[in-house]
């Protein structure tokens, strides 16, 4: 499988809370993330295709697009992309959770 993502992504590991196209709250443990999407581990079966609400720090909730799900992990796509101030403020407090 080859990575073909235009941006880097920034390694975290940030305990997130999420809601499916079905209104279930999740716990995600965000894994990797940009200013356009992010990785998560999480407990849910949905499909490529369906959206879910993430709610993250300084940005607050976000609509995100699921891309791929595999074994537990799921990669999203933001529908709106973080601008780079607010990104980097957020990276900034989900690094200080560590």
């Amino acid at each position: 499988m080859v990575d073909q993502r235009a941006v880097d992504r920034d390694e975290v590991h940030y305990r997130a809370r999420g809601f499916g196209p079905d209104a279930r709250e999740h716990l995600l443990l965000v894994v990797n993330i940009s200013p356009h999407g992010l990785m998560a581990r999480i407990d849910a079966d949905y499909e490529p295709g369906q959206r879910m609400r993430v709610t993250l720090p300084v940005v607050g909730v976000t609509t995100a697009e699921i891309r791929w799900s595999l074994g537990g992990r799921m990669g999203f796509h933001f529908d709106t992309a973080i601008d780079l101030a607010s990104y980097y403020e957020m990276l900034t407090r989900m690094i200080e959770k560590r």
